[in-house]
């Protein structure tokens, strides 16, 4: 006998949504974020999986205003160095906004930190595998702020070195994500980058492979 372990439909119905409404945003409020909440949401990210127990997030909160605009200055000579690798798309990168970092509540690096475990459980064969954790751990910081009603938006364009540098991490360590977080007027009603014309989602039947690789199920 099957022993029914489901949320209620309307629990299993709001888990779908936060998954569906989550977006990576760009543009935030001023208005600052509850602290309460914002302990909410990292222990929420500290609850995600980790290979071994390793646990190998650490975030570092950003509240001194100099480093917030020297974070800001990194980023934007990334996207300088982006646009000219882009060739003909240089210009119509350049007009994407690719940041929140001036205009959100709160900004939060997350890091890998610098000891882990070199062979712990699938390490051996699979190193990253302490990146996904660390991934995880921003998607369910991720979900969790949609849930609260607050925009979050992963920038990666900046230079690890330089930033690991202002930040003071230790050998071994490395800035994963710089993450803005922040009240919102609204939510996008698709992808940043879909409404702006950048790119397109592809469909699930396009990336699911049945028992060999390409393999499409007509």
């Amino acid at each position: 006998m099957t022993v029914d372990h489901r949320f209620s439909e309307e629990e299993r119905t709001a888990i779908y949504r936060v998954i569906a409404e989550r977006r990576d945003m760009r543009h935030f409020l001023s208005d600052p974020i509850d602290p309460i909440v914002l302990k909410r949401l990292l222990a929420a990210a500290h609850q995600a999986p980790s290979v071994g127990l390793m646990q190998p997030w650490r975030f570092i909160r950003i509240t001194d205003a100099k480093i917030r605009n020297a974070i800001a200055a990194l980023v934007e000579e990334e996207r300088l160095r982006t646009a000219e690798a882009l060739d003909e798309r240089g210009s119509e990168f350049m007009r994407l906004k690719v940041d929140g970092i001036q205009g959100c509540g709160e900004l939060l690096i997350a890091a890998l930190a610098d000891k882990r475990e070199q062979h712990i459980f699938g390490r051996r064969t699979l190193p990253e595998m302490d990146l996904a954790s660390v991934a995880c751990a921003i998607q369910n910081l991720w979900l969790a702020a949609r849930a609260e009603g607050l925009g979050m938006g992963w920038v990666s364009i900046f230079d690890p070195v330089h930033l690991a540098k202002l930040l003071k991490l230790p050998v071994g360590s490395k800035p994963i994500a710089i993450l803005c977080l922040g009240h919102v007027a609204a939510f996008y009603p698709a992808p940043m980058l879909k409404i702006a014309g950048w790119a397109d989602e592809r469909p699930l039947e396009e990336l699911l492979f049945h028992n060999t690789w390409g393999n499409i199920e007509k």
